[in-house]
């Protein structure tokens, strides 16, 4: 079983990583190809294109012109404790120990729209770039034609190593749409999270980006492997609903938040 998950605008760079294993990116290549574009950009234009003010600009303007190779601890930082959003905060990655994150190694992606398809110890350099920008580069319009088919591929190489061939996706609409899933070669489980809110279950946002990341963090504490083990995630009040599960739309409820 593999699980995927978005990236985070929101970064930390300045507290300490809290192990000092880590890897690389497989498409730092393919990374310095799309900074090359986006250092012949502007503040103005970079605000434009990702609708950032000018400070964001500014601040993005000078992380594309420092990112150099090679990434070490010194300059880089692990991906799943460089990202700090809500998603970041239910997988609680500071918290491993060295056997979750061998785990989590075989177990888990991010996907990126600057380094494709990242494992939580790759080291990653500070940046903003959305899947969703429409960025002009030598292979098209936006980052969707940039990555093509290569993220499925990668996908796929890591799905063939799982016991189960089961793709749990845990990403954003944005994001998983860089994946194609027709080719995918396993049965993707997409899990929804919705809270009670005056007498109905809906869903609400944060409560959901942070329920992805702790269900990703059970699949690594529970070292799941089947889909009976995804089933029974039962954290923070949440429980599988199958009168609400359409197919491989599955739902878990909450009747109150913890």
């Amino acid at each position: 079983m593999l699980a995927v998950i978005s990236p985070a605008k929101r970064l930390d760079f300045k507290s300490a990583a809290t192990t000092d294993k880590h890897s690389l990116p497989d498409f730092l290549p393919d990374s310095k190809q799309l900074i090359r574009v986006l250092r012949s950009k502007s503040p103005d234009e970079i605000a434009r294109l990702m609708h950032l003010s000018t400070e964001l600009a500014d601040l993005n303007y000078e992380r594309y012109g420092d990112w150099k190779t090679p990434f070490t601890p010194e300059n880089a930082k692990q991906a799943a404790l460089a990202f700090r959003g809500d998603v970041y905060l239910g997988l609680d990655a500071s918290t491993f120990n060295d056997r979750d994150w061998a785990w989590a190694q075989k177990h888990l992606r991010i996907l990126s729209g600057l380094y494709g398809l990242l494992k939580p110890l790759d080291l990653i350099q500070a940046y903003r770039l959305e899947m969703g920008t429409k960025l002009a580069n030598p292979k098209g319009d936006d980052l969707y034609a940039f990555w093509g088919k290569r993220l499925t591929r990668a996908l796929n190489e890591a799905i063939a190593e799982q016991r189960q061939a089961v793709l749990v996706n845990l990403a954003s609409a944005e994001y998983f749409e860089a994946v194609d899933e027709e080719a995918i070669e396993a049965r993707i489980i997409t899990p929804t999270f919705k809270d009670l809110k005056n007498g109905r279950y809906k869903f609400l946002s944060f409560y959901a980006k942070k329920a992805r990341g702790l269900m990703a963090r059970y699949i690594v504490d529970n070292r799941v492997s089947t889909l009976k083990g995804l089933r029974d995630f039962d954290v923070a009040g949440y429980y599988f609903s199958e009168s609400q599960s359409r197919g491989d739309n599955w739902v878990f409820l909450r009747d109150k938040p913890a």
